[in-house]
Parts: structure tokens; C-alpha cells; sequence
């Protein structure tokens, strides 16, 4: 082997650091105990010992024994015990604010008015609880796509492409990771980062087949085309089709938004600059519109319900849109639906 082939191995390290996933684990201070569970710990032994020091002299130590076992044993719990991945004591935290939290809300921005005085008469001693105002994350979503957050500030959504890391060479692997690294380098703000997945709704994609098969060039294509439309019914009704969507966030804290004319400018110059930091990185960056934007959080509110199919092709303003028509070509030949729709 020749000096220069020996001289083009690496030597040295590349500086690439292994980033643990656990990054936001709590600290073990004592006996793989974090602050919080010895703090819970710590509590029950004061209170227990405090007990037993205060009735030593009028209880006999038995009994008070089998008094504390089970105080003990629930302190035990709350600090040790896990459900679904979340601490005991977070899980008994949310139920009792979920008991104490109103059942019923309404949009009032102004408080809910208190009721009429013959109402509270009809009432009598126990009059109905009154709802609770609804507080919304969010005050509103200019056409832009800036949401306003009220008190926390301004937030844009931006929707980004998927790299296919895997499948790249190790030296465009490297450049990608800069590239990202850059990216986080420059961050003096908070940003989110969501990967979400949502039911998929293949009902337009099928129309757009099946309107466009009949004014294709040749029959093969025409065939070609429904019996691609009939396969993608086939697995919408037999498995659960799901899309991936990837999401950043850009935040701008209250105390730093612009007054005037230009509050919401800096944040979409932010959004701009994320957009030419991250093309290094081989991920285009768009921000979401008011419409877009409106339409992803209505989706996020609500992830179990049902996909909501998009605007066909052709279909004009207040057109009802219907798949009717399509169904019969979908179905098998001699099928009751069909029959019923050639009669």
C-alpha cells in the first residue's frame, strides 16, 4: 500500500456524539430514587414517625403497626408505582383535578353570566351547577397562518419533508447531520418538532381514477385505472390506511412580539430563515396558511375522528360531493347494490 492510501484513513474522530433518547429522565439522587419519590418518601416516614411519637403512650405499638402498614403501602405506591408509563402520584394528581374540573363548558369569553333570580327560586335550596367558561390554547389564526396563543405569545405551523437517511451514502449522511446541527446551533427560541399520524382517507384519490379512466387514451389504461381504484377500495375497507405528517413550531414568547403593524413579521422571518437552514439538511420547509393551518389543529384536537375526505376534482363551489355514483363500479358484478342501481 502506498504512503498517500495509508495517509487518507481517518485517524482522528469524526465528532459525531451519541445523544442518548432518556434525555429528559429525571436524576437519581439516592438508592435510584429521583427528588420526587424521596420527597413522597420522606413526607409518609415524618408523618408515620410524628403519629407514633404523638400516641406511643395510648396506643399499643401493634396496633398503631397495623394502622401504618397501609398508609405506608400507599405512600409506597404513589412513589414507586407506575401506570402506562406515567408516575402513580401524576395519575392521582390528574383524577383529582379531573373530579374537581367542571363537566359542562361553553364558549363565553366574557364569563358566564350568573342566572336569573326566578331561576334560583325555581331552584330552591340546590340550584344546578352553572358552566364553566371554555379556554381555548389559542385566540385566533390570522390568513397568514400566525396563531396567536393570547398571554404565550405567537406560534407558525410549518409542515416538512421526510429525508430517507437510510438510503443515503455515508458522506451525505454526514453533510445531512450538519446541516441539522446548524440548524439547532442557530436556535435561540423555542421550536417543536411533531411527527403525527392520522387515519387516511383514499375516497377522492378513488374518484379522481374513476372520473379520469373513461378519457384515457387506450382501453388497457381505462382498465388499469379501475382496477387500481377497485385494489385501493379493497384496502380502505380492509385495513386501517394511516399518513405520517411531520410538523415544526415556531414560538415567539409575548414579551418578545413586535407591537404594530409587524408583530407577527418577525416570527415569519424566523419561519423563512428555518426554511433556507433546514434545505441544507435536504428538508424543504413550508408555512401553513390560516386555512391550513386551522384545518391541522382542528386534526389534532380531535385525532379519533373520522378522515375527512378533501374537494374532488371538478367539483364546483357548493356541489355536493358524493361517491354514489362511483360505488356501483366498485362493487362485483351481480351484487345486490349493483342491481339495485341498474333497475
Amino acid at each position: 500500500m502506498s504512503p498517500a492510501a495509508g495517509r487518507r484513513q481517518p485517524t482522528e474522530d469524526t465528532g459525531r456524539v451519541r445523544i442518548p433518547a432518556d434525555v429528559d429522565r429525571p436524576d437519581k439522587l439516592l438508592a435510584g430514587l429521583t427528588a420526587r419519590q424521596l420527597a413522597i418518601l420522606a413526607v409518609a416516614a415524618v408523618a408515620l414517625w410524628a403519629g407514633y411519637a404523638a400516641t406511643r403512650h395510648l396506643v399499643p405499638p401493634v396496633a398503631y403497626g397495623a394502622a401504618a402498614i397501609p398508609v405506608a403501602a400507599l405512600a409506597a405506591l404513589l412513589a414507586l408505582g407506575r401506570m402506562e408509563g406515567v408516575p402513580a402520584d401524576r395519575w392521582v394528581l390528574a383524577a383529582w383535578r379531573q373530579h374537581r374540573s367542571p363537566r359542562r363548558l361553553v364558549p363565553a369569553p366574557d364569563g358566564v353570566p350568573p342566572a336569573p333570580g326566578f331561576l334560583a327560586k325555581a331552584a330552591g335550596a340546590h340550584p344546578p351547577a352553572l358552566p364553566a367558561p371554555l379556554r381555548l390554547p389559542l385566540a385566533g389564526i390570522d390568513a397568514s397562518g400566525v396563531v396567536d396563543l393570547g398571554p404565550d405569545g405567537l406560534a407558525v405551523i410549518c409542515r416538512a419533508s421526510a429525508v430517507t437517511f437510510g438510503l443515503r451514502t455515508p458522506a451525505e449522511q454526514e453533510a445531512l447531520v450538519a446541516g441539522f446541527a446548524r440548524f439547532l446551533s442557530s436556535l435561540a427560541e423555542p421550536v417543536q418538532v411533531l411527527v403525527r399520524a392520522e387515519r387516511l382517507d383514499v375516497r377522492p384519490a378513488i374518484c379522481a381514477l374513476l372520473d379520469a379512466a373513461p378519457g384515457l387514451p387506450h382501453v388497457a389504461l381505462e382498465r388499469a385505472a379501475r382496477d387500481h381504484a377497485a385494489f385501493l377500495a379493497d384496502l380502505a375497507a380492509s385495513r386501517a390506511l394511516l399518513r405520517r405528517e411531520v410538523l415544526v413550531v415556531l414560538r415567539q414568547p409575548a414579551g418578545q412580539a413586535s407591537a404594530g403593524g409587524d408583530r407577527s413579521g418577525r416570527l415569519l422571518r424566523r419561519a423563512a430563515e428555518a426554511a433556507a437552514a433546514l434545505a441544507a439538511a435536504g428538508v424543504s420547509l413550508s408555512v401553513l396558511d390560516g386555512a391550513a393551518a386551522a384545518s391541522v389543529l382542528g386534526r389534532c384536537l380531535d385525532p379519533a375522528a373520522p378522515p375527512r375526505p378533501g374537494g374532488l376534482p371538478g367539483a364546483a363551489d357548493g356541489e355536493p360531493v358524493t361517491l354514489a355514483r362511483h360505488l356501483a363500479l366498485l362493487e362485483p358484478a351481480g351484487s345486490p347494490r349493483q342491481e339495485g342501481a341498474t333497475r
